[in-house]
């Protein structure tokens, strides 16, 4: 591990515990990444706001990638930005109103758009949308969307992903979480927002560190040698990684930063 220059965490089910907060020791462990000279990279489907949020006391010495590769942000200046295609906007807007008991919430760079729905799931998306607008129709979106995200009450692979699967390939569509499912345009996930770090870096493969526990993450597992997946990671998460972690609420990924940090030494 000694020769790792940049670590990526996923947030959600990763680097967050089961109440979505970061860990104070993981916050002890940053400290000696930053004096080891290894970037740390917050990679999720959250919008960047939101992550800013959950790291705000090391907002300005790290990097975030977004909306599952959608943003690419560093100390407030875009560094990459993949938009939907306006033009099919109101088409995917149509498919995805028209899914049984699934509510769409149409991401910007600065705010989600959330098409009505009850106080009760209003509450848990702001969980993830904290910056919102409720709209009623179309023409509310007044934003480019980078992404639209759908969430089931229940199970999003199941409810959701054989109504929208079809959009593949033109389209990038995936399951990210028990109760989501993404859409955004072909070129954006976390793997190419990765890849596009790792050149402009000049960081490889092999020394890079990946942490993923959804399908969201798949992508960016495969950029680095270093990939581990959470025990409570999919099993198609776990079929990809190189390594296995405990899981987020057992400090699966500060477990494996000590260890990175002791080599490093």
């Amino acid at each position: 591990m000694k020769d790792v220059k940049m670590v990526v965490t996923d947030m959600d089910g990763t680097l967050l515990n089961y109440n979505h907060d970061v860990s104070s020791r993981f916050f002890e462990l940053f400290k000696d990444l930053k004096q080891q000279n290894i970037q740390f990279v917050a990679a999720s489907g959250r919008p960047y706001y939101s992550i800013v949020e959950k790291l705000q006391s090391i907002k300005d010495d790290i990097i975030i990638v977004a909306e599952n590769g959608g943003l690419v942000i560093q100390n407030e200046n875009v560094l990459l930005s993949n938009l939907l295609n306006p033009d099919r906007l109101l088409e995917l807007y149509q498919l995805v109103t028209s899914i049984e008991n699934t509510y769409p919430i149409f991401c910007t760079k600065d705010q989600a758009f959330i098409l009505r729905a009850s106080d009760e799931l209003v509450q848990t998306f702001s969980e993830y949308y904290s910056v919102y607008t409720i709209i009623d129709s179309f023409e509310d979106i007044t934003e480019d969307v980078i992404k639209i995200a759908l969430y089931h009450t229940t199970n999003s692979e199941a409810h959701i992903f054989p109504f929208v699967k079809h959009l593949k390939p033109e389209l990038n569509v995936v399951v990210s979480g028990n109760h989501w499912v993404d859409i955004s345009e072909a070129i954006t996930n976390k793997g190419n927002a990765i890849t596009f770090l790792q050149k402009q870096l000049n960081i490889t493969p092999s020394e890079t560190m990946v942490f993923g526990d959804y399908n969201n993450d798949l992508e960016m597992l495969k950029c680095a040698e270093y990939s581990y997946a959470m025990k409570n990671a999919h099993s198609d998460v776990k079929a990809i990684a190189n390594f296995e972690t405990e899981t987020n609420d057992n400090n699966g990924v500060e477990l494996v930063l000590e260890a990175l940090i002791a080599e490093s030494r």
